[in-house]
């Protein structure tokens, strides 16, 4: 059976949705949580599990309007996973924010500048 995970946001911690079986991961809102690792310990962990697996193709959906410095990190290894992985040409990552959100345009650059086999795209929502 394929692993699905879906978990509401709160004022500290983002909207979470990985559905296996469509290949498919979503961050949502906002992340300052001060335990970021053990927050993100089982996206972590069934990440490496999955980018180990022969999939045809993987779409991760980053939408994060804040985020802390502890959070830069998890999500740095988290794309640099996925841009070593065996099928890094079948990984989609779209990095969705606001024009006016400088801040996290600059971070997704700084990403993009990083990955070398993966499709990272900064995608601007109204």
């Amino acid at each position: 059976m394929a692993f699905k995970l879906e978990r509401e946001k709160t004022n500290i911690t983002p909207y979470v949705l990985i559905d296996e079986e469509k290949g498919y991961m979503k961050l949502e809102g906002k992340s300052y949580q001060e335990n970021v690792i053990s927050f993100f310990k089982e996206i972590y962990e069934w990440l490496s599990g999955f980018l180990k697996t022969d999939f045809d193709c993987f779409t991760f959906d980053c939408e994060l309007a804040y985020f802390n410095s502890s959070t830069v990190k998890v999500l740095l290894n988290m794309l640099m996973d996925m841009d070593n992985s065996k099928n890094a040409k079948n990984i989609k990552v779209n990095w969705i924010t606001f024009k006016e959100n400088i801040i996290i345009i600059e971070c997704g650059e700084d990403f993009q500048e990083d990955l070398e086999n993966i499709a990272f795209n900064i995608v601007y929502s109204n």
